[in-house]
């Protein structure tokens, strides 16, 4: 992959991103703070922005969102790589977003 389609690929998706998160934020905002993992206050300027905005943020060359599972206990929720194979994928999700949403409200 060539840096141009490197940067591409970064473009394309900041705009999906900023698009999927105005239209979380314009449908439910508590919802979105949650499930987006951000501040009230960037949720307000993202859920302002227009179209036009929208775009020019996202030309960048930097990726505008970022993971939130930061950590190995919770990747290893994700991806089913504990010690002790849980026979229950969903509990196992539900205890990882347990966690991510636990983490969310110590940032706030």
């Amino acid at each position: 992959m060539t840096n141009e389609q490197i940067l591409s690929e970064i473009r394309e998706a900041n705009l999906t991103y900023l698009m999927l998160a105005q239209n979380l934020i314009r449908q439910d905002k508590a919802e979105a703070l949650f499930r987006l993992g951000m501040s009230e206050e960037s949720a307000t300027m993202i859920g302002a922005l227009s179209p036009a905005q929208i775009f020019k943020i996202a030309s960048g060359n930097m990726l505008l969102c970022r993971f939130r599972m930061d950590d190995e206990v919770v990747w290893n929720l994700l991806t089913n790589h504990t010690a002790a194979k849980v026979d229950n994928d969903s509990t196992t999700r539900l205890h990882a977003s347990i966690l991510m949403a636990g983490r969310f409200a110590e940032a706030l």
